[in-house]
């Protein structure tokens, strides 16, 4: 007899991925804060994972966390990224996925998330749709023509793209493109451009971060929005 699936787990599921240079501890340290509060702790679940440790190009080599490598900087709507690199962290992400499912979250309760690298090429290359993808200040790393790879269900994960208009490494132009691009596969990609905004997180994109992953768990009555104890702005160095 085959063995009973799993029951669902309750509530959400967070994977936030940090950016180039950082680690999994300091972007959680930022994110983890607004969904502190008693109400929320018991329905959404975090997770933080850091990335390995590679030889980075465009920083002279220099050993740092990354997702997959940068050749240049700054980054722009043309920019060309080794793609093999970015389908193995591509993989890993869908391994976690993959595992949070088998533990019993919906699909449609699992949100992936990040800075600058990672969480969209993730998504887009998920074979289900997943109940949403944030990307703060990144690009879409892959070419174009991988688009005929983008499964009808992941077209249907919806998408919330923030995106600093002073941002001098991932250039606003990058992260406008890539919306666009997503809505040219016929996806949904909530744009919000922040004019003095560089490469960085901001309480007021957290906020709304917040909200948004609320309002797609179905989850209200949150009257206070929790906030870190320290206002600082989280910057990553790609």
């Amino acid at each position: 007899m085959a063995a009973a699936p799993p029951p669902p787990a309750a509530g959400g599921f967070v994977l936030f991925l940090h950016g180039s240079g950082g680690s999994g501890e300091e972007i959680g340290a930022e994110v983890a804060p607004y969904f502190a509060a008693p109400e929320l702790a018991s329905s959404v679940r975090l997770s933080f994972p850091t990335a390995p440790t590679a030889p980075i190009a465009c920083y002279g080599d220099a050993v740092i966390t990354a997702w997959f490598g940068i050749a240049e900087v700054p980054i722009t709507a043309k920019t060309v990224r080794d793609e093999k690199e970015v389908l193995k962290a591509v993989e890993y992400v869908h391994g976690l996925i993959d595992k949070e499912i088998a533990s019993g979250t919906s699909p449609s309760d699992i949100f992936v998330c990040g800075l600058s690298q990672g969480a969209i090429a993730s998504v887009l290359l998920y074979p289900k749709t997943l109940g949403g993808c944030v990307v703060f200040s990144g690009s879409v790393p892959l070419r174009k023509s991988f688009a005929d790879k983008v499964s009808p269900e992941a077209r249907k994960t919806p998408v919330l793209w923030f995106h600093g208009m002073a941002d001098g490494l991932v250039l606003f132009e990058a992260g406008h493109a890539g919306c666009a691009f997503l809505e040219e596969l016929g996806m949904t990609c909530e744009f919000k451009a922040y004019p003095t905004l560089g490469h960085s997180i901001i309480e007021e994109e957290l906020q709304y971060f917040q909200q948004w992953i609320l309002n797609r768990l179905g989850i209200s009555g949150i009257t206070e929005t929790a906030r870190p104890s320290s206002s600082s702005q989280h910057k990553d160095l790609q």
